[in-house]
């Protein structure tokens, strides 16, 4: 997944507002427009390293002579102490935009740790983590492009790339075939129809219906076996529901195809990275 400038622009634009409102009145007391200075952002833990186009776009909405050096590998590994950039110009500008990038560099950095660890937890059984929805308002490209970072696969950007009936498109359509049946008819193949589950009923209506991906949603480990079997290869299954890493240790031996996860991103820990002047 790539991440522009022009992904990003309006929430960089939007951070750097917030912080600088009228402008840094500290830094702008203290030093001129002709002092410059290097620094450098270093790791404070071990983990997966994410965000260095977000340091580039940052400094250049605010001067376009700072210059930054990426010193690890964008999604690599980074261990207490690592410089990860570094940037050289303006010291006014450098101190402006350091909490903004930090901000986003800890949240994108956080994200990518924790997906690599769930998907070194399946490692060998050929199931997919996937990102949901359930990202920052206003930062879900970076969220995902995290996700991405980490190993972990890129569900549906929103609501245009993609059919996913959930349970209350079923009650208000009369059911599930009836919905599936309504999206065929305007649409015909251009979508991917995933369709969401509950029951074993549910699942053998959906891929009668002709679903290509069944949700099997918080349902116990017996139940999602028999799922799996009902579903025989007839679609692909996803897992959902509340999903963490105890819960996923108990998934590797079911042939499920994608395993979801909302914590990824809607319960990110920050990732410790710090700015230090040299």
């Amino acid at each position: 997944m790539l991440l522009t400038k022009d992904h990003v622009r309006d929430i960089i634009r939007l951070a750097l507002a917030e912080d600088l409102g009228r402008g840094d009145v500290t830094s702008d007391s203290i030093f001129t427009e002709k002092d410059t200075t290097d620094a450098r952002i270093v790791a404070k833990q071990e983990g997966i390293y994410c965000g260095s186009p977000m340091i580039e776009y940052v400094y250049s909405e605010l001067d376009n002579d700072i210059a930054i050096t990426v010193n690890r590998e964008e999604g690599g590994p980074v261990q207490p102490g690592d410089t990860v950039a570094t940037i050289t110009g303006s010291t006014r500008a450098i101190l402006s935009g350091e909490r903004t990038v930090l901000n986003f560099i800890q949240r994108m950095s956080g994200i990518a740790t924790r997906t690599r660890h769930v998907v070194d937890l399946l490692q060998g059984t050929g199931i997919q983590i996937l990102d949901t929805r359930k990202t920052a308002p206003g930062l879900r490209i970076p969220d995902k492009y995290a996700v991405a970072c980490g190993g972990g696969s890129n569900h549906r950007m929103g609501l245009f790339d993609m059919v996913m009936i959930k349970d209350n498109h079923i009650r208000a359509a009369g059911g599930i075939t009836a919905a599936v049946e309504m999206v065929r008819k305007k649409h015909g193949n251009t979508y991917q129809v995933e369709v969401e589950t509950t029951t074993l009923e549910e699942v053998e209506e959906a891929v009668e219906a002709g679903a290509d991906i069944i949700m099997l949603d918080n349902m116990d480990t017996n139940t999602m076996i028999e799922a799996v079997n009902t579903i025989n290869g007839r679609a692909r299954s996803e897992v959902s529901g509340n999903m963490d890493e105890k819960k996923i240790l108990a998934l590797r031996n079911i042939p499920v195809d994608y395993i979801s996860m909302g914590g990824l991103t809607h319960s990110v820990t920050a990732f410790d990275l710090s700015m230090k002047f040299l």
